[in-house]
């Protein structure tokens, strides 16, 4: 397969804007302890930090089942942007406004609307077909609304710009930041492993279990932090596997974690596991490589250019494949000389890693 074309870059405006009010549409429940998320911890963030560099911050949490909500919350995003005044910049959450384009049709030429593309809504596993077409359509007609789109890495800029035709000079690169910790001591034989994530189709924790049964005849414990309401049906089918294979004494399903108790996770452990089938960026990646934790992970989507180019702190595998996911771990399990040189990558790339300031500044170069 071609290798795609580079990310399209941040590119300024044909004009500095003043530093004026900032609205900021998110999904209704994007501080659920429940229900964290990649896509919530970043529009939390960016949100405080864009206050504390002293923007105005109108935050507009919309009630409703995204992206495929019901026409009651339609029209309560509609109110919602009916409230912004003419010119304002609104930083739209792509899960909310690429399912309802139509409203932002309403509104594009009055505000300044940048939407904010976590995933592609296609992308998402565990759709149908007819559903994932249909979520590509509404936010392929979102998209081309916008004033500029905002993505969370290249891959994802890639991917809106090959999927949706998109203008390359409308797309801007913002990664997510990442908070300094300290460095977790390596510990041999490395056996701990952590696996952070929604038990979801794209998360691919499915195989993850099929991936550990096959390494039953070695050490290993596994802890699964993530929240198990988003495919119920899903959720209870990880969860018979664990039993089927008698897992259970060691694999540990914890559920979503408080923020401290995750960090003591990143803390105990010696192995973060990413086995998603799809992921544009990987941010947990990044909150394991800020402790020097190596990762194993699907060479897939944005995975690869978060992990680190040369000298890859970790170990990649092909993605949906149970028996490279069992290869890699049995590797890390069973060879001290890769454990080694993972730890000695990670440290490396801990040094390389962007705060949230430098994001919060990245964004603040798209609205200016």
């Amino acid at each position: 397969m071609s290798r795609p074309r580079a990310a399209p870059a941040v590119h300024p405006t044909a004009a500095v804007r003043s530093a004026g009010p900032v609205h900021v549409v998110v999904p209704a429940g994007i501080d659920d302890p429940a229900a964290p998320s990649g896509g919530n911890v970043y529009d939390r963030r960016i949100c405080a930090g864009l206050v504390a560099a002293g923007r105005t911050v109108h935050e507009h949490a919309v009630p409703g089942d995204w992206p495929d909500a019901a026409p009651a919350a339609r029209d309560r995003l509609d109110a919602a942007l009916d409230a912004v005044p003419d010119g304002d910049d609104v930083l739209l959450d792509g899960l909310v406004i690429c399912g309802a384009p139509e409203v932002l049709a309403r509104h594009a030429g009055r505000v300044r609307a940048l939407v904010l593309v976590h995933l592609p809504l296609g992308d998402e596993r565990g759709l149908g077909a007819a559903v994932a077409e249909d979520r590509r359509d509404r936010e392929r007609a979102a998209l081309h609304l916008a004033a500029a789109v905002v993505t969370t890495g290249p891959w994802t800029a890639r991917r809106v710009v090959e999927q949706h035709g998109v203008d390359p000079g409308r797309v801007h690169v913002v990664p997510p930041g990442v908070d300094p910790a300290p460095e977790t001591a390596a510990r041999e034989p490395g056996t701990r492993l952590l696996a952070v994530g929604a038990l979801s189709p794209t998360k691919g924790h499915d195989l993850l279990v099929e991936a550990l049964a096959r390494c039953a005849d070695l050490a290993w414990t596994l802890r699964l932090a993530g929240p198990d309401g988003r495919d119920p049906a899903h959720a209870a089918a990880v969860r018979a596997a664990v039993v089927r294979h008698g897992l259970g004494p060691r694999l540990r399903l914890d559920g979503p974690l408080t923020r401290p108790d995750l960090d003591a996770a990143y803390a105990d452990a010696d192995l973060l596991v990413l086995p998603s089938r799809t992921e544009s960026y990987g941010m947990v990646v990044t909150e394991a490589l800020a402790r020097a934790v190596p990762v194993l992970a699907t060479a897939v989507g944005g995975v690869p250019d978060t992990l680190g180019g040369a000298g890859v702190p970790g170990l990649l595998v092909g993605p949906g494949d149970v028996d490279a996911l069992a290869g890699g771990l049995r590797t890390w399990l069973t060879v001290p000389q890769v454990r080694a040189a993972a730890r000695s990558a990670a440290r490396r790339r801990r040094t390389e890693l962007d705060g949230w300031p430098t994001a919060v500044g990245r964004l603040e170069r798209v609205l200016s």
